[in-house]
């Protein structure tokens, strides 16, 4: 692969899970970490990307409220969150994980609807703070700086106590096989604590994410409720989903 594709590859990755690990981004081309590290550099320097230890991050991550402008696949996310408005009630106790979907679904909330919303994401936090009506509990523990989302024992334990009517979960890959994954271990335990605490569970997703996988389980396929895409719920792509007992919209 020369150097022009890789980095495309690499970016491509980074807009789909926001978050790109060295190692295994040299496995998947196949080939030295010093290269990958070579390249993320690169693209570093020119303002496509943030380099952290390990990896590197979408320029999303560079603000505490993410900006439209660094937003990929908006229009996309736009109609997910449209279809996932058809699911929250008046009333509900509802906790969410971070990611810029997550973050739309919050901002295209009605002002008349009154909700309870559990988070730890800095961003969505923010953004629940402009809507007239919404009661907000925020899970504290440590702030992951990389996923601006606090994590560790305090904030599961937290999220263990609660009884949530719906749980929108960030998605970072899906797939019949493995269920939902992610690459961040601690941000992975707090999604399973969401998880378990919660009714019904929505992963929202851009279709390009769709059997695709991470190394780290969030929770098997069996545990959601709802997949929401912005494809129409019969296309072809979904049909594993549907055979395997999720709800698609």
């Amino acid at each position: 692969m020369l150097k022009k594709e890789r980095q495309a590859y690499i970016l491509h990755q980074l807009n789909l899970h926001n978050k790109i690990v060295s190692v295994d981004l040299s496995n998947e081309i196949a080939v030295s970490e010093d290269t990958i590290r070579r390249d993320l550099q690169e693209l570093s320097e020119t303002g496509q990307l943030i380099k952290v230890h390990g990896g590197a991050l979408s320029t999303a991550f560079n603000e505490v409220q993410f900006k439209a402008v660094n937003v990929y696949s908006q229009s996309h996310k736009k109609i997910i969150v449209n279809k996932a408005l058809e699911l929250i009630k008046n009333g509900m106790f509802i906790l969410t994980s971070g990611g810029t979907t997550i973050l739309e679904l919050i901002r295209a909330l009605p002002p008349h609807l009154k909700l309870t919303i559990m988070t730890g994401s800095i961003p969505v936090i923010n953004a629940c703070m402009a809507h007239p009506k919404l009661d907000v509990v925020v899970i504290g523990d440590k702030l992951s700086r990389d996923s601006k989302i606090t994590v560790g024992a305090e904030a599961i334990q937290k999220i263990s106590n609660v009884n949530a009517d719906l749980c929108f979960l960030g998605t970072n890959a899906i797939d019949v096989a493995h269920g939902v994954t992610d690459n961040d271990w601690e941000v992975v335990q707090i999604k399973r604590a969401m998880v378990s605490s919660s009714s019904k569970v929505i992963s929202m997703t851009i279709s390009e994410k769709l059997q695709t996988y991470q190394p780290i389980s969030v929770c098997k396929i069996e545990r959601i409720d709802y997949l929401i895409t912005e494809l129409d719920s019969t296309d072809e792509k979904l049909k594993l989903f549907a055979d395997a007992g999720v709800y698609l919209l």
